[in-house]
């Protein structure tokens, strides 16, 4: 049975882990912890636990229980004291307090979920992220960094973790194992290259011998990738991946309606174009197609076509 590791975390690893789970591979999300915002945010600051929301999307992703399970994991309260937070989230908060520690947390849970496959956090540590914009200032947390308090802030210049993260023991194992290993799509500087930010993570992907394939955004991001191309976000992906490690770059070229662009740009994005195609040369090969889900929002889809491609690679 092929094993495909998926690398990311928020809506892009739960998409990517959709279009995967009905097809007879054994699945593996590798899931960044440097998310503080939302329910996640209060529950780290008032517990002292790590975060759970991007892992509980994984769970729920691969999660074979009822339906009504899985909604419930998902269920989020409206009004009162606990206003905002996910029940899996809170979930998964009391079982790192039962349990001692948040891996052996995220392994109860995947068992109480029937979850068909692994969900590891890519580090045990208590991190943060932080950002040092072009014009020098810096900025500490992923929430801030994720959503900018300015309308037109300074661009990302680099981003890093403190303190320094330790490797989850788990992941050299699982990345040894692997036969594709899958980047995004998701936030570029606080979704995706938080992995790679932790020491060992980027190494133990190089060494890998599975095929590695990046899926780059549809939209721009407001605050974290204006402006950017889809070169600029495979040239982001190689500062902090390495050169000459990714094997496949797959990029949408459908032009979402203009009446759908203007709603996303109201929001500060913008459509990602399809680079040139390359004429021979080393780097990874592009893989073009139309991967837009609905006429409602720009999301990376229909979940068969991107499954099939995937497990084809």
């Amino acid at each position: 049975m092929k094993n495909i590791v998926t690398i990311g975390g928020g809506t892009g690893t739960f998409t990517v882990l959709t279009a995967l789970k009905k097809y007879p591979v054994h699945l593996t999300a590798i899931v960044s912890m440097a998310d503080d915002g939302g329910s996640t945010g209060r529950l780290r600051d008032q517990y002292g636990v790590l975060p759970p929301g991007d892992v509980r999307r994984a769970l729920v992703a691969l999660s074979d229980s009822s339906d009504t399970m899985r909604e419930l994991f998902n269920y989020r309260f409206n009004g009162g004291g606990l206003q905002g937070h996910s029940f899996g989230n809170l979930f998964l908060t009391a079982l790192e307090k039962v349990t001692g520690n948040f891996a052996s947390a995220v392994e109860e849970a995947s068992h109480i979920l029937n979850v068909n496959g692994e969900v590891a956090p890519v580090t045990l540590d208590d991190v943060r992220l932080c950002a040092r914009l072009a014009n020098g200032s810096i900025i500490r947390g992923e929430t801030n960094i994720d959503i900018p308090r300015a309308p037109h802030r300074s661009p990302i210049e680099e981003v890093w973790l403190e303190p320094e993260a330790r490797m989850n023991p788990s992941l050299k194992r699982i990345l040894k194992n692997a036969d594709s290993i899958i980047m995004g799509p998701g936030d570029l500087y606080t979704s995706i290259i938080p992995n790679f930010l932790v020491p060992g993570v980027r190494d133990e992907i190089k060494r890998s011998k599975a095929k590695k394939i990046f899926i780059c955004n549809l939209m721009t991001k407001a605050g974290e990738t204006d402006g950017f191309s889809a070169e600029d976000f495979l040239a982001t992906m190689e500062r902090y991946l390495g050169k000459d490690v990714l094997d496949f770059v797959i990029l949408n070229n459908k032009k979402p309606s203009e009446r759908l662009l203007r709603k996303y740009r109201r929001e500060g994005a913008e459509f990602v174009a399809p680079p040139i195609p390359k004429k021979g040369g080393r780097g990874p090969e592009y893989i073009l197609g139309d991967f837009i889900d609905t006429e409602t929002f720009v999301r990376h889809g229909p979940l068969k076509k991107m499954g099939k491609l995937l497990v084809s690679l």
